[in-house]
Parts: C-alpha cells; sequence; structure tokens
C-alpha cells in the first residue's frame, strides 16, 4: 500500500462528510417548501487497488469511501395512491360544492322556500273563498305575485351557477394545458440530467406537485419511464409523454336550455372525445350535463319549468270553469309565453277581485267553490305543491349522497398525503442529528488527514537526521 494512500482515504472520508452536510443543509432549508422530498446521501466503501502478482502481497485497508448518489426518499407507490385520491377527491368535491349552491338557492324546507310560498298561496284562496271581498283578493295576487317571481328567480340563479360552471371549466381545461407543458418541459430536463450523472431531484419534486395538480383537476394518471420520464394519460390517452405535450378543448352548449352534452376533446384530433370521469373537470362535467343525463342543475332547473307549467295549467284548468262576480267566463290565472322557459315567463292575468272566477255557472254570486277548488290543490298528489316537493326529496338525498361522498374522498386524499409526507418530508429533529452525524465524521477525518500529514512530515524530513 503505497505511503500517501492514508491521505487519499482522509479525503474521500472529508469530502463525503462535506456532501452529506450540504444535503442535510438543503433538507432544511426546504422543510417548509411545498412538495420537497427529503434527501439522503449514499456512500459505499471503496475496495483497496490490486496488483496481480505471482506472490501474495501484504494486507492492506480500503481505499476510503465514494458518494454513488444522492437519493430522492420519496416511494412512487405512495404518490401513485395520492394522484388517485385527489383524481376522486376533486370529482366529488366540484359535485358536492355544485349541488350545496343549488340546494341553498331552493332554501328548502324554510319559511322563504317555494313550498312555503305554495302553501300560503293555497291558503290565500281558501281565505278568499271564505270571504271573497277585495283585501283577500288582494293576497291572493300578491302571494301569486310573489310566487312567479320566486320561480322566475330561482330559475334565473341556476342558470347563472350554470353559465359560472361552463366558464369555470374553460378556465380549467386551459389550466391543465399549460400545467401538461410544464411537465413536459421539465420531463425533457430531468431525463437530460440524468443522462449526464447529475442530480434531478428538486426538478422530480416540482414535476410531482404538477402531476398531482393534473390529477387532481382531470383525474390524469401517470407512469414513470426507463429514462425518467413520466408519462401523464387521460381517457387512456397520453396528456403528457416524454418532453411533449396535447392540449385539449372543450366545445359543446354555452346555455343551459341547450340539450346537448358538453364535449372535451384533443386539440388537434376534434373528433375524438375524451371522457373525463376523474378530477374537478369530470365533476364539473357531470353538473354541467343535461338533466336526462343526471346532470345538476339542468335537473334543478327542469324542476322550475316543471312546477311553473303545473302551477299554470291546474289554477288555469278550474279558474277558466268559473264566472266572476259580472258572470263573465273565467280566463286565464297565469300566463306564460308560448316559447322559452316556462319558470322565466310566468306571471299572473288579473289585477282585482272583478276578475277572479270565483263561482260556478249558474251557481249564483255568493257562490265560491272554484275558489274552493283552487284551495285544495295544495293536498293533490299530483298537484304543482307535489311535484315541487317529490322533486326537493330526491335532491336533498341527492344532494346528501354527493357531501358524503365528497367527504369521503377527502379523507382518503388526506390520508394518502399524510402515508406520502410521513415518507417524504424533512423533519427538523432528524436533520439536525444527521447534521451532528456529518459534522463529527467531518471532523473524524479531518484528524486523520492531519495524522497522516503528521506521520509523513516525520518520514520525510526528520528520517535521517539521528546522529548527525
Amino acid at each position: 500500500m503505497s505511503t500517501f494512500a492514508g491521505l487519499q482515504v482522509a479525503a474521500s472520508g472529508l469530502a463525503a462528510a462535506r456532501a452529506g452536510m450540504n444535503v442535510t443543509g438543503q433538507n432544511i432549508a426546504n422543510e417548509t417548501t411545498t412538495g420537497y422530498t427529503r434527501q439522503r446521501v449514499e456512500q459505499t466503501s471503496v475496495a483497496p487497488p490490486g496488483t496481480a502478482a505471482a506472490w501474495a502481497s501484504g494486507l492492506s485497508a480500503g481505499g476510503g469511501t465514494a458518494v454513488t448518489a444522492i437519493a430522492r426518499l420519496g416511494d412512487e407507490v405512495l404518490d401513485a395512491r395520492v394522484r388517485d385520491a385527489l383524481s376522486a377527491s376533486g370529482f366529488w368535491s366540484a359535485r358536492a360544492a355544485a349541488a350545496g349552491a343549488a340546494e341553498t338557492v331552493l332554501a328548502e324546507p324554510t319559511k322563504d322556500g317555494l313550498a312555503a310560498n305554495l302553501s300560503r298561496f293555497w291558503a290565500g284562496w281558501s281565505d278568499l273563498a271564505n270571504t271573497p271581498e277585495p283585501a283577500a283578493a288582494q293576497v291572493v295576487l300578491t302571494n301569486a305575485t310573489v310566487l312567479a317571481a320566486q320561480i322566475s328567480s330561482g330559475y334565473d340563479s341556476v342558470v347563472g351557477q350554470w353559465s359560472d360552471a361552463r366558464a369555470q371549466l374553460d378556465r380549467h381545461i386551459a389550466d391543465v394545458n399549460v400545467t401538461a407543458a410544464q411537465v413536459a418541459t421539465l420531463n425533457g430536463q430531468i431525463r437530460t440530467a440524468l443522462q449526464s450523472g447529475r442530480s434531478a431531484n428538486e426538478l422530480i419534486d416540482q414535476r410531482n406537485v404538477l402531476a398531482q395538480q393534473l390529477s387532481s383537476v382531470v383525474g390524469a394518471t401517470g407512469r414513470l419511464e426507463d429514462d425518467g420520464t413520466m408519462t401523464l394519460r387521460v381517457d387512456g390517452n397520453a396528456l403528457v409523454s416524454g418532453d411533449t405535450s396535447r392540449s385539449l378543448t372543450v366545445t359543446g352548449p354555452r346555455e343551459i336550455t341547450d340539450p346537448t352534452r358538453i364535449t372535451v376533446s384533443w386539440t388537434d384530433r376534434p373528433d375524438l372525445p375524451v371522457a373525463v370521469t376523474g378530477g374537478s373537470v369530470g365533476g364539473v362535467l357531470s353538473v354541467l350535463a343535461p338533466a336526462a343525463e343526471g346532470g345538476t342543475l339542468a335537473a334543478v332547473a327542469d324542476a322550475y319549468n316543471a312546477v311553473a307549467t303545473s302551477l299554470a295549467q291546474a289554477v288555469n284548468g278550474i279558474h277558466r270553469s268559473g264566472v266572476t262576480s259580472t258572470g263573465a267566463a273565467g280566463g286565464d290565472f297565469f300566463a306564460m309565453d308560448a316559447t322559452g322557459p316556462a319558470a322565466r315567463s310566468l306571471r299572473v292575468v288579473p289585477t282585482g277581485l272583478d276578475q277572479l272566477a270565483l263561482a260556478a255557472p249558474g251557481a249564483g254570486a255568493l257562490d265560491t267553490s272554484v275558489a274552493d277548488r283552487i284551495s285544495v290543490l295544495g293536498a293533490s298528489p299530483t298537484g304543482p305543491s307535489q311535484t315541487w316537493s317529490s322533486f326537493v326529496t330526491g335532491f336533498g338525498v341527492s344532494v346528501a349522497g354527493d357531501v358524503q361522498r365528497a367527504d369521503t374522498a377527502d379523507r382518503g386524499a388526506i390520508a394518502a398525503i399524510t402515508g406520502q409526507q410521513s415518507q417524504a418530508s424533512v423533519d427538523g429533529d432528524e436533520e439536525t442529528i444527521n447534521l451532528l452525524k456529518y459534522q463529527t465524521a467531518y471532523q473524524a477525518a479531518a484528524r486523520v488527514l492531519t495524522a497522516v500529514d503528521e506521520a509523513l512530515d516525520l518520514l520525510i524530513n526528520r528520517v535521517g537526521l539521528v546522529g548527525r
């Protein structure tokens, strides 16, 4: 073994300890950095150099240590689990948020809800049948006007929510396209770094954060390739592959009254629809779907139209069968436009008691049987109140289901992220211990270097001086 070999061994220990301190310092500096994964120095011992000879040489110590890699202590299985959990959470959160906002508009069951106003409307007719006076008639007309306005306002609120969700969908897709391009760029940088032998850990962390965003928004699934790049797929087709990415586009209706479905497709293949069933985009698409396909908002809008139509038909059918106090045949109580949403065009026709047909033909001026018949519509199993009540009950169950699924998905996402962070996050106490360990190792290696230096000084400068 060379006389100077000890210097190399000590120097390798100094280099390894210095690398350990640098990596530990990087961990401590990024303890609060979003998406950062802790790193560790990987070392291996260096075998002593061997020389072929005809006879055995003396035993010698190894050649020191070598830093082989700076390992990123993440787990691809845990990362994939997080992406899957975020996809489910994004989907159900979007559905639950939209359903909850629509439920708030309904305001059921409260005194301000449509059901309560329908009850007041029927009660007004009952009071009018008992006391056919101008004041009672004005109460009926006022209640009817409030009822029509509430139906129209509720419908408009749902339409506004649908339009906001449609615009949000466009923003989501635009963000997906930008993020996918960023992942593709990082893929190229990571591949180049790995091929040149450099560490790409920080670049991988950045890519994982973006991949999680794509999973949360569009339900993308990821797979690590042999060259270090990540392929992200949507509906089985590559959104990002290597250092290239594809973009998505949204086509379809801009109005809730349009019965066609909104479609997401590839920009370069607009004829190829993409079935987005995960992430917030998938949730928003399900919310914006036509009522016949389970669309949440379209179903609420249809319910307002249905109750408006049912109310007009039921009341008008009875009101037309009566006569006014002057003996004139009763006309329509409610009017609606022939085209357009019924909920938006519902309005009250009569303006006073003299235009209300309260009596049956030939029953006399004091008869109010028509008003009685209208008042009991509230208890009819096929009347407007029952129509609305049935919808509200079913919608409430649906909303509760969406909220429960969203809560379950959120808990699953939290559990997945917690598992990921338990493996990848920086622990300040652990890093402090590591720093002390590497510091001690550095000091010890430096002492070895000093000892070897002193021995060499004695050998070189002092041997041969004795006796001179």
